[in-house]
């Protein structure tokens, strides 16, 4: 006969085991289940973004920009669900991509003869060009460290 405490042990263990067990499950499936809907949400923006183009009967260079924030978001989502990993440098390339179309928003501003503050408007362009560039530099960064120091996983966004 076995001791109260060790199947007292045996219990707690087993319990644990099974709350490891569906908790991964569960997670498992939130995780997917909201990969998709992210997926879904990032291709229902850039067809509602499209037929708006359409609409107009002609795209601007912002709208240009803007699918292809689209299609890095898709890229990136893609490449998560495939390897559970974060392709960090494209959140980099969204953030360089969404500056690049606010600076050319401002400067279209500018050309349009808008009633604009230039003082004003040399600050914000010099921000975002700024601000470009330290993305830039930190993409550089990222890039070189998963060459110089490649993680044990094989990753999708280092190809």
């Amino acid at each position: 006969m076995t001791d109260p405490t060790e199947r007292l042990e045996q219990l707690s263990q087993r319990g644990q085991s099974l709350a490891e067990k569906y908790g991964n499950m569960f997670v498992d499936g939130f995780h997917t289940l909201a990969l998709f809907a992210i997926g879904g949400t990032i291709v229902w923006s850039a067809i509602y973004a499209f037929i708006v183009m359409a609409g107009k009967g002609h795209a601007t260079i912002e709208d240009i920009l803007l699918l292809f924030i689209f299609l890095e978001l898709g890229a990136m989502v893609g490449i998560y669900f495939k390897t559970n990993h974060m392709p960090v440098r494209f959140l980099i390339y969204v953030a360089i991509t969404a500056l690049t179309r606010m600076l050319i928003g401002a400067a279209n501003l500018a050309h349009e003869g808008e009633a604009v503050d230039y003082h004003d408007l040399d600050v914000h362009l010099a921000l975002v060009t700024g601000s470009i560039l330290l993305l830039a530099l930190a993409a550089l960064v990222l890039r070189y460290a998963s060459h110089k120091y490649p993680s044990k996983r094989p990753s999708v966004s280092d190809a």
